[in-house]
């Protein structure tokens, strides 16, 4: 499974961004692709996840009703829609799949190579 992120780069307090992550070579209606990210000095940590198929979004309470997540299965495209943004959202943010989904880093087998995110004012 390959995995390829866009769409950072630096935008104002309260502004929005979206993501996007092209993902190919999935093997399984059963898969997942989550979002992560990981500020400079502290660990990757988990912020959205959305199965391949069906309707169920999964949130980081950091995150939720700000960030949302969704999917178009005809371009193999996961999307994260940024909202009210926020200094501590900074990071470098990945797109990842697992064949479980789930919360944790180890919990995703294959990793885009990430895009950054800057919220400054």
């Amino acid at each position: 499974v390959q995995l390829q992120a866009s769409g950072g780069g630096l935008v104002q307090i309260g502004g929005s961004l979206r993501l996007s992550c092209v993902v190919s070579g999935l093997t399984s209606d059963e898969d997942a692709i989550g979002w992560f990210r990981q500020a400079p000095g502290k660990e990757r940590e988990w912020v959205a996840t959305i199965l391949w198929t069906g309707t169920n979004t999964y949130y980081a309470d950091s995150v939720k009703g700000r960030f949302f997540i969704s999917r178009d299965n005809a371009k193999n495209a996961v999307y994260l829609q940024m909202h009210a943004l926020k200094p501590e959202d900074t990071a470098t943010y990945y797109c990842a799949q697992s064949m479980t989904g789930g919360m944790e880093v180890a919990d995703y087998d294959s990793w885009g190579q990430g895009t950054q995110v800057t919220v400054s004012s």
